[in-house]
């Protein structure tokens, strides 16, 4: 009982590669050993690999088995040495799906994620924000960065949500987020702070540890106090989100004008009518009007170039080279005119 003791630990302790080597090895010297000890019993190496893995696994099915003294005997050997082993190299696979799990819970793991979006602060909106993301497109990833402890419950009910535990004012966060290759950054400000002064003040120190990291990925950053702008000229943030100020603002248009705020949430939201996409301009098209025909035969409607509403008082002008252009429609007619 020592001996079986003493291997049982050594098989335990033995480095993961050594073990699946060991393992793999061990099976196939039993194949070949099984065979050249029977050779018209078991008819062929792969009638005896069968075997070997049934005698590993349970004991054997009783269909092949051997018939002579030394194959009996080298059965024994194998039953008593082959499912130890193999119980082992099954236990580190539960083990290691254990660990893969918690390391991801616990937002311990290295992404090697490209073209995903990165969140930064968990609340109330980033949560809005993700469900958002996943209703927009179906095969964008979203990294959530935040010093939670505990993975987020959200964000473990889809392949394509991960969690990165750490400070997002230090580097170590967006290297295991592999921010480098993200598409776009979203900063929430930090909802545990109270003071609004205090928020964009976190905000600014989080939107220059991104910009130093990650400088060309496109940045957007919530601010609750709209003079506190001028403190990021000299970082890279690229959009701002007014936090109070916008819903404010929304409340004042919804008051004069009765019902706009539908027209809102279905410009800003994927879940409400029609929604608006950015598309790329077309080498046919070669003026704002040749485009916004073309469009409006498919569904679509053409309603700025980047922060230009303007359009229909510049149908005549060319489209230049650097135009972004966004149209209102619905999903299968963007689907369509931007295959």
């Amino acid at each position: 009982m020592h001996f079986f003791l003493k291997i049982s630990l050594g098989l335990i302790r033995m480095r993961n590669v050594t073990l699946f080597i060991t393992t793999a090895v061990f099976i196939l010297l039993s194949t070949i050993i099984m065979y050249a000890l029977e050779p018209d019993n078991f008819e062929s190496l792969l009638n005896t690999f069968y075997f070997v893995m049934t005698t590993f696994t349970t004991v054997g099915y009783g269909d092949y088995s051997p018939t002579t003294i030394p194959a009996k005997i080298y059965s024994v050997f194998m039953f008593l040495i082959g499912i130890g082993l193999l119980g082992v190299v099954i236990g580190k696979i539960v083990d290691s799906f254990t660990l893969f799990r918690r390391m991801r819970e616990e937002g311990r793991m290295t992404l090697l994620n490209e073209n995903h979006v990165v969140i930064i602060g968990w609340g109330k909106k980033s949560e809005s924000a993700v469900k958002e993301i996943l209703d927009s497109d179906k095969d964008v990833e979203v990294v959530v960065i935040d010093t939670l402890t505990k993975s987020p419950e959200l964000l473990m009910s889809d392949v394509r949500l991960h969690y990165v535990q750490g400070d997002p004012t230090l580097e170590e966060a967006y290297v295991k987020a592999n921010l480098t290759k993200a598409n776009a950054v979203i900063i929430f400000a930090d909802g545990n702070i109270q003071d609004r002064s205090l928020k964009d003040a976190k905000t600014l120190l989080v939107a220059i540890t991104v910009s130093r990291l990650a400088p060309t990925v496109h940045t957007t950053v919530e601010i609750y106090t709209e003079k506190n702008i001028s403190n990021f000229s000299h970082v890279e943030v690229d959009e701002f989100i007014l936090s109070q100020e916008t819903i404010s603002r929304l409340a004042v248009r919804s008051a004069l004008y009765k019902g706009v705020s539908q027209v809102y949430s279905q410009l800003i939201s994927r879940q409400h009518g029609e929604d608006l996409y950015q598309i790329p301009t077309k080498a046919e098209w070669k003026t704002y009007n040749d485009a916004f025909q073309d469009l409006l035969a498919q569904g679509a409607t053409l309603i700025a170039d980047r922060n230009q509403l303007d359009i229909n008082r510049r149908l005549d002008e060319m489209i230049p080279d650097e135009a972004v252009l966004y149209i209102i429609c619905n999903r299968e007619t963007y689907e369509k005119v931007s295959g």
